[in-house]
């Protein structure tokens, strides 16, 4: 099965250190930085996955562009993000954008990440020490159970 994950990662690499992992152990695995590529022709992948930290509790901006350019119809599609603080609504809009396109969400994982995004930085930060061990390995399990039914 042949995946790609378009991600965006700046300041901390939080997200990226997630998608490293998985690609320990899923070397087929094609990594789309939405940062450097604009457009990419998704249709001979399986599955794709779109991760992101979250920016003012959405999915980076180059990550939602690139889907809403690229993602092509009824595409498997699941997410991954990082967060300084969780909420319930930071996969909506890519979720939206996913839905539109007729895409299987095949599900979403989230976990802490270091955050000096914006105010944060005037305070040293929030989740400090994040993704631990343990939430990276949450990713991997996360990744390596899609498409399989609980």
């Amino acid at each position: 099965m042949t995946t790609a994950i378009v991600y965006y990662s700046q300041h901390h690499s939080n997200t990226k250190k997630l998608l490293d992992a998985i690609c320990d152990v899923d070397m087929t695995v094609t990594l789309i930085n939405a940062a450097e590529k604009i457009e990419v022709d998704l249709r001979n992948f399986d599955r794709i996955g779109f991760a992101s930290g979250i920016y003012y509790s959405n999915y980076a901006k180059q990550v939602l562009n690139f889907a809403s350019v690229n993602l092509p119809a009824q595409k498997p599609v699941f997410f991954i993000a990082t967060c300084g603080a969780k909420r319930d609504n930071y996969f909506d809009s890519i979720k939206e954008i996913a839905k539109k396109r007729d895409c299987t969400d095949l599900g979403s994982y989230l976990c802490f990440g270091y955050d000096t995004f914006g105010p944060f930085k005037l305070v040293g930060g929030l989740k400090k020490g994040h993704p631990t061990d343990e939430e990276i390995q949450g990713a991997v399990d996360f990744y390596c159970n899609l498409g399989r039914e609980s």
